[in-house]
């Protein structure tokens, strides 16, 4: 095998120390460097306008070979300066050919562009694809972190817009719609208490079962209940005394509004600004009840004739005086034509207490129902004895009263007006209710900033990612161009001989 082919491989990381061992390159050459590149600094302050020397100086560290090829432009732009004797007159190419005089002097050339490989390979490239790599992870990082912040926004904002729903507003002013809402509960209530029509059924076969297993010691079931199905949604005070009040004074409602809400410190009643009139008292404060005096004994009792109280007669004319002559007047027993006032002027489905227990009255025919037609489907259960003697009702009969049940307790029960009667008998719950709802609207206005914010951040570390790839690239190209060289300079010395630098830029 010929001597001429057999290949120089040189690990990249060995490239220095092999050139020094060889004796190509000074141990004391990084000394001299400095003053070429001192040079270099120089001559490119003084540089003619050229597509391609401005491309050479752009990108990477100038090099030994860059100035080669800024000599072989010059003697383009230079051309001019040429004297006879084929030397140039311009102080441009005298000062980068001095430049390449001095790298040449002791292979100093070789020396430098070897360390510019190895840093090239082990740190520039390596370093600029760990930032590319690590802005891409920023692109993901945060483009997951927005996706996370728009979708716990949009579960927020679903809750915010559920829970309004619940309460029938808006949202845009809580406390005053729920202040509005609650005109419409006397409305509600009276629609809820005529719907119980159906329960009859249920209450009737209750009330026989009661019966058959308590006989005469049954006491009434489901009073409240009962009352409610005949008489509908009436007053508290209906409801206990047995007849009509007279006149409803209901107390009056106070919710606080909010500034931005209303104005003022709550719906207050208003009593106007007239004084109430007592009458003049004196100075010293009395009342004044006229100027008899007691002492004369002014005051006229008729004339009672001291005799005998056997002959006064009480049987006279007195019985044939009318009431309505006499002017007294008698009521009628009870309490008709009195004022309900106070919890006694609320509705029943209204009052708290009546309607816990209306409440609590319904699940007990629920779970009295559901056992029933429990029963009533196993056929290996075993019924009460004696059972036949109650009212047969089908398997149908019974679904039908457990669903008007179950659809009175929703009605009655459920999330608004649960919500609505519970703002009209709290304000620390209405406080909390208004502050839950405006914390998930802060909370979606957060949110939102946070995903703003994400896609800014993501936008920023993709624009960084871009700019960095043709840097990365123009790298790697000229990173390429100087292993050439260098493996070419190398070869040259060696009779022309392959080299090859292993782990170089072409395994990047």
């Amino acid at each position: 095998m010929d001597e001429s082919n057999i290949p120089i491989d040189i690990n990249i990381g060995k490239l220095q120390d092999w050139l020094v061992s060889r004796h190509h390159v000074s141990k004391e050459w990084q000394k001299n460097v400095i003053a070429v590149r001192e040079k270099i600094n120089n001559a490119i302050q003084d540089m003619p306008a050229h597509d391609d020397i401005a491309a050479l100086l752009s990108g990477s560290y100038i090099n030994y070979f860059h100035c080669l090829k800024i000599i072989e432009i010059l003697k383009e732009t230079e051309a001019d300066t040429k004297n006879l004797f084929g030397r140039y007159g311009s102080q441009r190419m005298k000062d980068w050919q001095d430049v390449v005089k001095t790298y040449e002097k002791e292979n100093l050339y070789l020396a430098e562009a070897a360390q510019m490989l190895v840093r090239n390979i082990n740190y520039e490239i390596p370093g600029l694809k760990k930032q590319i790599a690590k802005e891409e992870q920023m692109q993901t990082e945060c483009e997951k972190k927005q996706t996370d912040y728009l979708k716990n926004e949009s579960s927020t904002k679903s809750e915010f817009l559920t829970l309004c729903r619940q309460l029938g507003i808006q949202g845009n002013s809580i406390k005053r719609e729920l202040v509005d809402r609650l005109q419409e509960l006397p409305e509600i209530y009276d629609k809820i208490g005529k719907s119980l029509k159906p329960l009859q059924p249920g209450i009737d076969l209750y009330s026989a079962f009661t019966k058959y297993i308590y006989g005469d010691r049954a006491m009434e079931v489901l009073s409240l209940l009962q009352y409610v199905v005949e008489h509908g949604n009436t007053t508290v005070y209906e409801w206990s005394y047995g007849e009509p009040p007279l006149s409803v004074e209901p107390d009056p409602i106070h919710i606080e509004l909010d500034d931005e809400e209303g104005q003022g410190g709550g719906d207050q009643i208003d009593f106007g600004d007239n004084a109430i009139d007592f009458g003049s008292l004196d100075a010293g404060g009395e009342i004044d009840f006229g100027n008899g005096d007691a002492a004369a004994g002014d005051i006229d009792w008729g004339n009672i004739d001291g005799g005998d109280p056997a002959d006064i007669d009480l049987s006279g004319d007195i019985a044939s005086v009318s009431l309505e002559e006499s002017g007294i007047v008698v009521e009628e027993q009870g309490v008709a034509g009195g004022v309900a006032r106070g919890r006694d002027a609320l509705t029943l489905l209204d009052n708290p207490a009546t309607r816990n227990q209306l409440i609590d009255q319904l699940l007990e025919l629920e779970s009295f129902l559901k056992m029933r037609l429990y029963e009533t489907n196993a056929s290996d259960v075993q019924s009460f004895s004696l059972m036949q003697q109650l009212p047969t009702e089908s398997s149908a009969a019974l679904t039908a009263m457990l669903d008007a049940v179950q659809l009175s307790s929703a009605q009655l029960a459920g999330p608004e007006q649960q919500h609505l009667h519970n703002v009209k008998h709290s304000q620390r719950y209405v406080d909390v209710l208004t502050a839950q709802l405006k914390q998930k609207l802060t909370l979606c206005e957060k949110l939102s900033k946070l995903a703003a914010r994400s896609q800014e951040q993501r936008s920023a570390a993709a624009a960084r990612a871009a700019e960095l790839r043709p840097l990365l690239a123009k790298i790697i190209e000229r990173t390429k161009e100087l292993q050439a060289n260098i493996e070419n300079d190398i070869s040259k010395k060696y009779k022309g001989r392959p080299v090859n630098i292993i782990g170089g830029v072409k395994f990047l």
